[in-house]
């Protein structure tokens, strides 16, 4: 096993990097929550599906899979098509729908929010795109969630959509940024976005890749929140400026798969 201590830039770039090549193939979709909207060829039903699919990625990985295939059926596997022509008398279709603390209340409100997104602000991706940074999409995630919740909603529904903010990795959110930025040529990410580059990207900090980037020497800060994300991303760009969350691949890799910060 590579030991981690103070390793050389170079050496540990070529670790990671042969790390990425290995886990961001398509073998791994299977289990991943990608998968779901990879199931859609239209644009706008893979950013929908992809970001439903994250909303709820959290827990079991086969839970969050199978509850978001299941959102799929309610959404007659048109999620764009469902989206523009709800309406409240629809809302009944999502009665008894769960995830964790995500239930039937949230799902009809985030189609509701959806509808007004791509009819009042020209789709999720122009939403993202506007407060971009030269080097993130935190403040583009914050100011997504004011305008997500721009229309009358639940309060119970807004801890569903984190804020850098507040001090919040917004993991799942940078996770569907990830797969909607990012070159789709391997198979796995999509790269139907062109108005946000990968080199903008935060990678999604979690548990998992947490743990690792700290054994790697890549993070210090003990809690997964924004200033910790901060400290990774810029370990992450010395790494490779123009698409640092390739490394996302690797960090997710060594600790869900060959356990490496145990």
């Amino acid at each position: 096993m590579l030991k981690t201590e103070k390793l050389p830039r170079h050496i540990l770039k070529e670790f990671l990097d042969e790390k990425v090549e290995k886990y961001q193939h398509p073998d791994f979709i299977s289990s991943d929550p990608i998968q779901v909207p990879h199931k859609f060829s239209q644009k706008e039903d893979i950013e929908i599906a992809g970001f439903l699919a994250a909303t709820i990625a959290w827990g079991n990985r086969k839970s969050i899979i199978n509850n978001a295939n299941r959102l799929m059926d309610i959404m007659g596997n048109s999620p764009y098509d469902f989206v523009m022509e709800y309406s409240q008398n629809d809302a009944y279709r999502f009665d008894g729908f769960v995830h964790r603390t995500f239930n039937a209340t949230d799902a009809s409100f985030f189609v509701e929010s959806l509808q007004n997104i791509y009819t009042q602000h020209g789709g999720l991706e122009n939403v993202f795109a506007k407060h971009g940074e030269e080097s993130s999409l935190q403040k583009s995630i914050s100011e997504f969630k004011k305008i997500f919740f721009s229309i009358d909603h639940p309060t119970r529904t807004m801890k569903h959509i984190s804020d850098p903010e507040k001090n919040s990795a917004a993991k799942r959110i940078n996770m569907f940024l990830r797969w909607m930025v990012r070159d789709g040529s391997k198979g796995v990410d999509f790269g139907i976005w062109n108005k946000i580059n990968p080199s903008q990207l935060s990678c999604p900090l979690d548990v998992h890749s947490g743990n690792v980037a700290r054994k790697l020497g890549l993070l210090t800060r003990k809690q997964n929140d924004a200033k910790a994300l901060q400290e990774l991303d810029n370990a992450l760009r010395a790494l490779d400026q123009d698409d640092p969350v390739k490394y996302d691949f690797a960090l997710f890799g060594l600790g869900v798969f060959e356990k490496f910060s145990n």
